[in-house]
């Protein structure tokens, strides 16, 4: 599925890792080398990660589910929004709230409340005669919910799985989806545990390069399986249109049935049977001019 190349990688320094005294040992199977104070990241455990990684969102996608991207650094937040935009899906850019997940009634009662705020325009407030203080009150409530949660306000329910840029620092979003059931998958640098995630691809996830080229190459998949997703509802509904039609039948062409079904072309009529001829002792002519009918029954005795 994907044309990605060692190449590529190497030229967006996505083998860069972090300073040998900030490792986790845990990222042993996925180094590949150290250069000078720095570890190299083996590119061969990038591309595999990147593999499953791909298949499982364009699965997803394909079966109508969502994605949540999760990344709130400084320097990779336009490409969760981009990403975001891309896809149509929820993100996350800013910190993450406790309970977006695990405890998403109470963030729906919130993101209703942001609609509520949007409502209120300028005429509402001069109708209720607010003062000053309540509508900066009111303003500041609007910037806060929509800074928070306004990346996910078209999120209705549980997302099939979820992106992540560096894991150690959104740890209390890893923790959430793997209580949810949620996989997570994990673009994590030689300092995270790959433990926390369900799919692992090492990688420089400080570089602005780095990150944008992954994050290009998994978003790629969810439009694909998008894309999937709706030429299949659009056979179904092609479908169940022709399946219409043809049960539609004209009322002129509508005949009735008079039970008697014609014998098929080339096939032999079929002989009356010996019980339906009439019995010919029992059948009495009648002569011209006499009533017709059967003959009266002789009187007794005769």
């Amino acid at each position: 599925m994907s044309n990605i190349d060692a190449q590529k990688l190497i030229e967006a320094g996505v083998h860069f890792g972090c300073r040998v005294s900030r490792w986790n040992p845990k990222m042993a199977p996925y180094i590949h080398g150290r250069r000078g104070m720095i570890h190299v990241i083996d590119l061969r455990e990038t591309v595999k990660g990147l593999l499953r990684a791909q298949n499982l969102l364009f699965r997803i996608a394909a079966e109508g589910q969502t994605v949540l991207w999760v990344g709130t650094k400084r320097q990779v937040k336009g490409v969760i929004q981009d990403a975001g935009q891309r896809t149509g899906m929820p993100i996350v850019t800013e910190r993450w709230i406790g309970g977006t997940l695990t405890n998403f009634s109470v963030i729906r009662s919130r993101l209703k409340r942001l609609v509520q705020l949007e409502a209120i325009d300028e005429k509402a407030i001069e109708a209720q005669k607010l003062t000053k203080k309540e509508v900066a009150q009111i303003n500041r409530e609007l910037k806060k919910i929509d800074r928070n949660l306004g990346g996910i306000r078209e999120m209705d329910k549980m997302p099939g799985a979820m992106v992540i840029v560096d894991p150690s620092r959104e740890g209390i979003a890893v923790r959430e989806a793997r209580k949810m059931g949620i996989v997570v998958i994990g673009l994590l640098d030689t300092d995270c545990d790959p433990n926390d995630v369900d799919i692992v691809i090492p990688g420089n996830d400080d570089a602005l390069k780095s990150v944008r080229l992954l994050i290009e190459e998994l978003v790629d998949s969810v439009e694909a399986g998008h894309h999937q997703h709706t030429d299949s509802l659009k056979a179904v509904g092609a479908a169940q249109r022709s399946d219409e039609s043809q049960h539609t039948i004209p009322g002129d062409d509508v005949r009735p049935t008079t039970g008697n079904v014609l014998p098929e072309r080339g096939a032999s009529a079929p002989m009356p049977s010996v019980e339906s001829k009439p019995d010919a002792a029992a059948t009495v002519d009648a002569a011209p001019g006499s009533p017709s009918g059967p003959a009266p029954d002789a009187a007794p005795g005769a």
